[in-house]
């Protein structure tokens, strides 16, 4: 079988389309897969360190403020159209996966086109553009959130749920052997905040704003800063120590190698709302607090959000009250521990587990 996985540009596009390849391949091994992002875009360097040929297609968003620069976006958009039919006509695909993200509207379109069923994947609760505009030429659509057929044809939608990162799940790690790792004390409670691996400035400016808090407090902090804002933070902590005002129970990191053992740890956690976040929460039954990052399209993070805190299983926080609120409700609701019960509880009747092998068997089942 020769199959085609397309899209990205962020992790939740990026985990979901190489944890289906990685399915397929489990399932049948000699098939050949090819995955087609977009140049520039974070799948040009994550795909081939998991093992997979890619080709980048020169497509980019197009620029609502400034009209005049769409005229370049329009002349990718065709040299990708006429890309990706060459990709088509050279690889013969049997099927194709789209996870969403720019690559995958044109490569889905021209597989349509010849003839190749296509399996678009939605990982959000509210659908995004490319996806919408290929529902009518898709096969089969697998979601993650229920009532997405207002979005899409209801014949063809799969309730899959995300694939989500198999050394999360997998993780073997004890929650002794996490403490251990990040040198925290068994005895206390623990936050764990993480904004994504580039950051979240709203987060981060949270824990800035109560150094104070956090340092009269008995919780520990694990508290990821992400890349982008690494120097600025390094920078405040310089002055808040010299001032004698660092916490020494704040730990500070740009990025987290063991994910899995930073769960394992902590009590609760402050995160963003993406698909493939919130997917990982609820498969290993993690209390936490949502605050939606207000930069993505038709504010589809806060809608996420919504669709767990309307259950009992996630707390909210948006994002322009972040800053005031989101240490004070952490430090209280990590010392509830009938609330974090509760949460623990209801966010685990949400997970939908299996999901690559079950849109992976949908997948062999249509290159046959």
């Amino acid at each position: 079988m020769r199959l085609i996985v397309s899209g990205g540009g962020t992790g939740g596009h990026i985990f979901p389309a190489i944890s289906i390849a990685n399915a397929v391949k489990a399932q049948k091994p000699e098939t050949e897969i090819l995955f087609v992002g977009a140049l520039g875009r974070m799948e040009m360097q994550r795909v081939p360190a998991a093992g997979y040929k890619i080709i980048g297609l020169p497509v980019q968003g197009f620029d609502r403020k400034n009209l005049l620069k769409n005229f370049k976006v329009l002349w990718n958009l065709w040299k990708s159209k006429r890309m990706a039919k060459k990709i088509v006509k050279e690889f013969k695909p049997d099927v194709a996966v789209g996870v969403g993200g720019y690559a995958s509207g044109p490569m889905l379109d021209e597989c349509a086109a010849a003839g190749v069923p296509c399996l678009i994947q939605e990982q959000n609760s509210y659908a995004g553009v490319t996806n919408k505009l290929l529902a009518k030429k898709a096969k089969k659509i697998c979601v993650a959130y229920e009532g997405m057929e207002r979005f899409f044809p209801e014949d063809k939608i799969l309730l899959t749920g995300n694939p989500v990162r198999q050394n999360i799940i997998d993780s073997a790690v004890t929650k002794e052997e996490a403490m251990k790792a990040f040198n925290l004390d068994p005895n206390k409670k623990t936050i764990l905040i993480v904004g994504g691996s580039l950051g979240a400035r709203t987060l981060n400016e949270s824990v800035l704003q109560h150094l104070h808090d956090i340092k009269n407090s008995d919780v520990q902090i694990i508290w990821q800063t992400g890349k982008f804002y690494s120097q600025q933070i390094a920078d405040a902590k310089k002055f808040a120590v010299d001032e004698k005002r660092w916490p020494e129970n704040l730990q500070n990191t740009d990025f987290i190698s063991d994910m899995a053992a930073a769960y394992k740890a902590a009590d609760l956690v402050i995160s963003r709302a993406g698909a493939s976040s919130i997917s990982e929460f609820c498969l290993i039954g993690k209390p936490v607090i949502l605050v939606p990052s207000p930069n993505v399209a038709e504010d589809h993070q806060t809608k996420n959000a919504m669709a767990l805190v309307n259950k009992g299983a996630a707390i909210y926080v948006p994002d322009a009250e972040a800053a005031e609120k989101v240490i004070s409700v952490a430090l209280a609701t990590v010392n509830d521990d009938v609330t974090l019960k509760n949460l623990s509880d209801n966010i685990l009747k949400l997970a939908l587990p299996d999901s690559a092998n079950i849109i992976a068997d949908m997948v062999v089942k249509m290159g046959r």
